[in-house]
Parts: structure tokens; sequence; C-alpha cells
């Protein structure tokens, strides 16, 4: 069984201790590709470094997130026109709108967000993008730009049967991360699972984030990683009534098929 986590935030210093043995935990655990998400001029180019060291196995995203957006000046803007155009870069983002932090102001937001979607539609690789407590601009956006972008994935989807639907009528594929596995905020997901087409749905850890609250033996630290991806495939798997294995296979497949990645030499 293959899995491919399409979120890890493995340039967090959280990893800097024992990233290598994170990676073999996460072999063991059958993860064999992962894409490293891109957030801000410093982690797009560390993960672009990781994907360098590990080829065809880590994958790079270049992007910023809205919480970094009044960090996209024109500098950063052309540098990430540059690496968008690197081979390990499969993805532009994560980028998008947060209204629930609100770490940037709105406006420069939706400035960089917008900046973003028009880099993807050059570049012609999809969008990796995040959305939080932002669903009306958010849409209005990305369906503005959909018909120039090659793809996209709504990042560590956590929202309403609505919001899916609307997600999924723009050929948007849907990452499910540890979210699902929280009993207090995510079972709602459960019941949405059998909704998404199986080319469209992903999964993802975003580790170091979103460590699933079912997890045992509970681990020593609130610390996510990669390995733990076999167990979101497990609860997902359930709630559509199908096997891990082929879950695993299907998002595989779809993940691939996405990111243009290379099957495992």
């Amino acid at each position: 069984m293959q899995l491919i986590d399409i979120g890890v935030n493995l340039a967090h210093d959280s990893f800097d201790a024992d990233r290598a043995e994170v990676l073999e935990r996460a072999h063991r655990a059958g993860v064999e590709q992962m894409i490293v998400t891109g957030s801000s001029g410093a982690s797009t180019r560390m993960a672009i470094e990781l994907a360098r060291q590990h080829p065809q196995r880590l994958f790079a995203t270049a992007g910023v997130h809205p919480h970094h957006a009044t960090e996209l000046d024109d500098a950063l803007y052309a540098e990430l026109e540059t690496l968008a155009g690197v081979p390990e870069v499969v993805a532009i983002g994560e980028c998008g709108l947060d209204y629930f932090r609100d770490y940037s102001p709105r406006p420069a937001q939706r400035r960089a967000f917008e900046r973003q979607l028009e880099l993807a539609g050059r570049s012609t690789k999809p969008v990796f993008l995040h959305q939080r407590d932002a669903h009306e601009d958010f849409l209005a956006m990305v369906r503005e730009h959909r018909p120039n972008l090659s793809g996209g994935v709504a990042h560590c989807f956590t929202g309403s049967e609505s919001q899916l639907r609307s997600y999924l009528e723009l050929d948007l594929a849907v990452g499910i991360t540890g979210w699902i596995c929280d009993e207090r905020r995510g079972a709602h997901l459960l019941g949405l699972m059998r909704d998404i087409p199986a080319r469209r749905l992903l999964l993802e850890t975003d580790a170091p984030y979103l460590l699933p609250r079912d997890l045992t033996p509970r681990p020593h630290t609130r610390r996510n990683e990669p390995a733990f991806l076999a167990h979101i495939a497990a609860v997902v798997a359930r709630a559509r009534a199908e096997s891990v294995a082929a879950l695993a296979a299907s998002s595989t497949q779809a993940t691939r098929a996405l990111f243009r990645l290379p099957d495992i030499m």
C-alpha cells in the first residue's frame, strides 16, 4: 500500500532535530511520497532544498500563506515566479484567505491571493489553496481565475456540505486531514466523505499541525508527522465504506494526476 501526503510543513523548525527519523517513520508507514508546503519565502526555499535532497520522494510547493501576505512584495513575487519553474515545485501556494486569524489585513490577503492565482495560471501548475472563515470571498476569486488554472486542491477541507459542493463544482480536489479524527470539530466530515469522487479525494497530515485526536497510543507530544497519514486514511476509508487499500490506491492515483508526480522508481 502506498500513500502520498499532499501537505506536510516539513520545513517547520519542530522537525529540525529529527527530520531524517520523521522521514524514515513515514516510509515504514507506507507514505512513499510527500509534498512539502511552501508558505513563505523562507519555507518555500527550504521545501525546494528538501525536495532536492530526496528526489522522487519529496516535492515542494511555492507560495505565500495569507498569514504572510504583507511579505509578498515585488521582489518576493519575482522570486516566486522563478521558483515556480523549477522541477521540484509541483504547485503554487499555499495561498488563499484566512479571516479567522487576520494576521495580515484582508486587503493585503486578497492582493497576495490574486497575484498567486495569476502566477498559477501562467505556470500551468495546480494551486494549493487555503481558506478559513473566508468562503465567499475565496470562492469568488477562485471562480474568476478557474478557467486559467490547470487544477487545484482545497487543502485541509473542514467546511460544510454546501462549501464542499461549491469546490467540487469548480473541479477542485479536496484534501482531508486529521481534522476528521476530532470528534469535537470534525465529526460532520465523516458524513461528507462519500460525496467526494475518488479522483478528487486527497490525503494530508498538515504536519506538524492537526495531530489526530484519536491516535492510540497517544504520542508523547502534540506534534503531528506524516507517518500518521495511515491513520487518517483508515478513518476516511471507514467513512466511505471501502477498504484502506482501495482508498490508498485511488488517492495516490488522484494525487499523481493532479501534481504530475512520478511513480516511485
